[in-house]
């Protein structure tokens, strides 16, 4: 009930853009999950290139947020979200057609900067109103984020679920019952979202002093807020941070697998793995937000995440050498998951509320993007380094030791994050 509460307490337009959210994964993972057998198997091509198009695809996405952060900020985040919601539609019809590889290639590079565009803008738009609501009637920002981000797992839970039905058509049928999710959500948001770049909010704390100039000012270029970033060594803490979660969670898709297989011979529990992290997410992430906001700082609730998520690589790496295998040898991979899964509800909405202590508002949009593509660039290295040590051997108990170092890391940077109050002090 307490859930429901939090949902109803927000504005219609939260609301609308949760909701957002929603279909975004849901249209997203009725199509995605399934692209690599499609092109393998009904298209012909070799592991090298499959690995190549799911790449270029992060990268189109992770890697541009930031472009779509500076546009919000500099256009308001109306245009950039019915631009990507556009190209997203004429991204998922060309890749129900395409045949060839060029072909392919550029529709998802269409699909994943769609992604490059309105996610930024969204994000940075919810974290905007959460910061007003608060303002307005005190319900903490980081509940109106957990509400965000559960909505956002409720999706890549249904997604799935859709895309699996709608394959025994075909894949083509599924990138078109995508396409129709964004035609709805770009039907919504062109009636509902409010034109124009948003003013700033009264009394924000970064930007209290200078609210007077900032509503004289033009749009603030791209480059001016490059600057203001780089200068800004707590939001450069707060990155490094946020991408040792990123990287912890993309272990996913990267040595769970390995662990699964070496458990039981198979991928089979995979599925059942991931369903069990979305599913926990719904059900947990607002009350868990709503205990912990009532006892810790965003910053503490960030490295308490971390720290869970770096037990969960701990847990898996103090098995392995005792070579469990069957339903006993799923045991710390079930631990991984739900550590990961427990981690991540304390440390993303504590992260993106920490956006907005940490950035005047007129550069959230940005500050949101770069967050992520900063997050995308330490995954791919990351993940690359991991692939390597996989593949040479180690063995899983000196793979996942190696792992618990990339949580323990971001926990000393969330450390070192200092966040100052209206009066300057670091707190």
């Amino acid at each position: 009930m307490g859930s429901l509460a939090d949902i109803r307490a927000l504005p219609p337009f939260v609301r609308l853009l949760a909701a957002t959210q929603l279909a975004f994964n849901i249209g997203f993972f009725a199509v995605l999950p399934y692209l690599a057998e499609h092109l393998g198997g009904a298209l012909g091509m070799g592991g090298w290139l499959v690995g190549l198009v799911l790449g270029l695809r992060t990268f189109s996405q992770q890697g541009l947020f930031v472009v779509g952060g500076a546009l919000t900020d500099r256009y308001g985040p109306r245009p950039v979200v019915l631009a990507g919601c556009v190209l997203r539609i004429a991204g998922f019809l060309w890749l129900g057609y395409a045949q060839q590889t060029a072909s392919v290639i550029a529709a998802v590079l269409c699909v994943g900067f769609a992604a490059a565009l309105f996610s930024p803008a969204v994000e940075s738009e919810t974290a905007r109103q959460a910061v007003r609501h608060e303002q307005a009637t005190g319900h903490p920002r980081a509940r109106t984020l957990a509400v965000f981000s559960a909505s956002g797992q409720a999706g890549a839970f249904l997604g799935p679920l859709l895309g699996s039905l709608l394959l025994l058509a075909d894949f083509r049928t599924a990138t078109f019952a995508g396409a129709l999710v964004f035609v709805a959500v770009l039907a919504g948001h062109w009636h509902w979202m409010p034109r124009g770049r948003p003013e700033p909010a009264a009394g924000d704390v970064r930007g209290a002093a200078t609210s007077a100039h900032r509503s004289a000012a033009p749009p603030r270029r791209s480059d001016g807020a490059l600057r203001a970033t780089v200068r800004n060594g707590p939001f450069l803490l707060l990155c490094l941070a946020y991408s040792t979660y990123l990287l912890a969670y993309n272990q996913l898709y990267l040595a769970l697998p390995e662990e699964v297989v070496r458990a039981t011979g198979s991928q089979g529990a995979l599925g059942w793995l991931f369903a069990l992290s979305s599913l926990l997410v719904v059900c947990a992430q607002l009350p868990v937000t709503r205990a912990v906001g009532e006892r810790m700082s965003h910053r503490a609730a960030l490295c308490a995440g971390l720290a869970v998520v770096a037990a969960g690589f701990l847990t898996v790496a103090a098995l392995a050498p005792f070579g469990l295998t069957g339903a006993a040898g799923l045991v710390p991979a079930a631990v991984y998951v739900l550590a990961l899964t427990f981690g991540q509800m304390l440390a993303v909405p504590a992260a993106r509320a920490l956006v907005t202590e940490l950035v005047a508002e007129e550069r959230l949009g940005f500050s949101m993007g770069a967050l992520s593509s900063a997050a995308g660039a330490v995954v791919l290295g990351g993940s690359a380094a991991t692939g390597a040590l996989i593949g040479a051997g180690l063995g899983p108990a000196a793979v996942w030791s190696a792992l618990v170092c990339v949580p323990v890391l971001g926990v000393a940077a969330g450390r070192a994050v200092r966040v100052r109050d209206a009066a300057g002090r670091a707190c």
